[in-house]
This record gives structure tokens, C-alpha cells and sequence, in this order.
């Protein structure tokens, strides 16, 4: 069933209390004390499924040992759906010593007619960015569109967008199917808010090589932030990718790719990630409870984290 996202986004506004202020620095006072303030390790939404309330989400995440936690548009609209209104949702982060780091995740943004419901879904991702203080937006792009024209869309998003950054994910089996691809796209469209998320499964699964040329002439700035995760040894058929993408990835570091490479490119090529996120998107995983699953992925990570790159630590 489609979601309703003209009625959640006037529930959105329905919930927001008059004594939380909605601004990007709002919740300093809501992250724990041992956050770091630039690559904050971040359970993303997909790697706890759709299953869990925001306080189970929350405290599997913290459990864990986790900095923030990645939340979809889907996930926000579920809270208001508990009862939740925005303030409360701030008290749960602020008991568990928690932060939203990673916000996602906006669609069909090059559509000639776009509708209401990606329109609304839009809108409250961006009001999800201001109440959380998150500054950038995970965006994909399934459809197949000319360069231009797709250039020409991200550009009207951005502006959409403001001050958020619009952070660009190729996958294999869409639109934008690699880093070239994708880059090509936000290169021409030449906004100064549009980033690439970086993906490991995506980037294994469209066949790229770990080494650094392959990101020649894409700045190293402009990689926004990077997702960690693994691959099998078989790969699923092209056509049904996308499945293996939502239902059959392994954690960092215990695949058949190799994270530690993909980290130590990125690393030697001066990316600084604004979060380092974790998604792994498995339905073996989660099989064992959200609990078990983030303890998994977060001691996977650390390990390929203290390997590679243990600055982001």
C-alpha cells in the first residue's frame, strides 16, 4: 500500500512542539559524549529493518556501541503513527545519549511529473534534516534519463534543497549504475550541495577496481559519505540484483570483496566521510533480533576500521 505522504507531512507539521526549537544545531545537547564530530560510525535504517519501533531501533544501535543512527522517511513516518510527536522523538535520543546521523532517502527526482506523495516525502526529509541536524540526504535514481536531463533535475532538487546536501548513490541496477555514471551527473548539474554516498556493495557489484584513478577529477570532497557492508562470493542475476541488494549482504570484512581496500582508497584519495555508515541489509542477520544484528555489524566494522583507516575511530 502507498504511503499517504500528504497526510503524514501535515501530521509532520501537526507534531512539531512549540518548545523544541527546529533548527540544524538543535540537538548538541542530544548526542552522546563520546561522538565524533566529523565520521560518526552510524547504524543505517535498512541494517534494523522496518520492523522495529524508533526506541528498539535506538537502543539496539546504542547497545551496540554505534555514534548515530540512519533513519528513512518511512521510519519517521512510523513514529508519528506510534503517537510519537517530533519533541518526543528527541527525548528518546536524548535517553539513550544518541543522534540521527544519516537521513534518507529522496526518488524519482527526475520524473517530468513528479508526484504528490515523492513530493511530500521530499519535504519531510528535509524537515527531517533541520530536526535532527543532519546536513546531507541520501538520493537515487532508478529510472535511465540523457545526461542533461538528469543533470538538469538534480539541479532543481538542490535548490529544493537549500543548505542540505543532496548526496548522489550509485547502484548497479539503476539509472546512475557506477561513480562515473553518477559523477557525470553532478558534475554537469555543477551545484555546490550535490556529493556522492559511496556504497561498498554497490561498488563491488558494478564491477569497479579499489584503486584511487578511478576517482580522478572527483574531488575528494565531493564524496559525501560512504556506506560499509560486503558481498557473497555469486552474485545474484542482473535482473534481480536489487534483491540480493535488499535482502543478501554480509557484514564489513567477512565477504568476498575487500572493504579494507575500499577504505584504504578512499583514505589515500582524502575523503573525509560526514558519517561512516554501516548497512547491511540481511535477512539472515536480522532473523536473530535488531539487538544481535548491530553488535554484529558494529564489531565487523570496528575490525575492518582498525585495519584500514583507524583515524575514523
Amino acid at each position: 500500500m502507498a504511503t499517504n505522504w500528504t497526510g503524514i507531512f501535515a501530521l509532520s507539521r501537526f507534531y512539531q512542539s512549540p518548545e523544541v526549537p527546529i533548527k540544524q544545531d538543535s540537538l548538541s545537547k542530544y548526542g552522546g559524549e563520546n561522538m565524533s564530530q566529523n565520521n560518526p560510525i552510524t547504524i543505517s535504517s535498512w541494517s534494523l529493518g522496518d520492523q522495529c519501533s524508533l526506541e528498539e531501533r535506538i537502543k539496539a544501535a546504542k547497545s551496540a556501541g554505534f555514534e548515530g543512527i540512519g533513519l528513512r522517511a518511512e521510519n519517521y513516518v512510523d513514529a508519528l503513527d506510534a503517537g510519537l510527536s517530533d519533541a518526543d522523538m528527541l527525548a528518546l535520543l536524548q535517553k539513550y545519549g544518541m543522534r540521527v546521523t544519516e537521513i534518507e532517502y529522496i526518488t524519482e527526482w527526475a520524473e517530468v511529473t513528479r508526484t504528490y506523495e515523492q513530493k511530500y516525502k521530499e519535504q519531510i526529509c528535509f524537515h527531517m534534516c533541520d530536526l535532527f541536524g543532519v546536513k546531507h540526504i541520501n538520493c537515487g535514481l532508478m529510472e535511465t534519463y540523457p545526461l542533461e536531463r538528469s543533470a538538469q533535475k538534480l539541479r532543481e532538487l538542490c535548490q529544493r534543497a537549500g543548505n542540505r546536501i543532496i548526496a548522489v548513490e550509485p547502484m548497479p541496477y539503476s539509472g546512475l549504475p557506477d561513480v562515473q555514471k553518477a559523477w557525470a551527473v553532478i558534475e554537469r548539474a555543477r551545484c555546490k550541495n550535490a556529493g556522492l554516498l559511496l556504497d561498498f556493495w554497490h561498488w563491488v557489484r558494478a564491477g569497479l577496481p579499489y584503486t584511487e584513478d578511478i576517482l580522478n577529477g572527483i574531488p575528494a570532497e565531493k564524496i559525501t559519505s560512504i556506506q560499509l557492508n560486503d558481498v557473497r562470493p555469486c552474485p545474484y542475476a542482473h535482473s534481480v540484483l536489487r534483491d540480493e541488494s535488499m535482502h543478501d549482504r554480509m557484514k564489513p570484512g567477512t565477504g568476498a570483496g575487500n572493504t579494507a581496500k575500499f577504505l584504504a582508497m578512499l583514505r589515500q584519495k582524502g575523503v573525509s566521510p560526514a558519517v561512516v555508515a554501516v548497512e547491511v541489509i540481511s535477512d539472515e542477520a536480522l532473523a536473530q533480533g535488531v539487538i544481535p544484528a548491530a553488535q554484529e555489524d558494529y564489531l565487523a566494522t570496528k575490525s575492518i576500521l582498525e585495519q584500514a583507516w583507524p583515524e575514523l575511530l
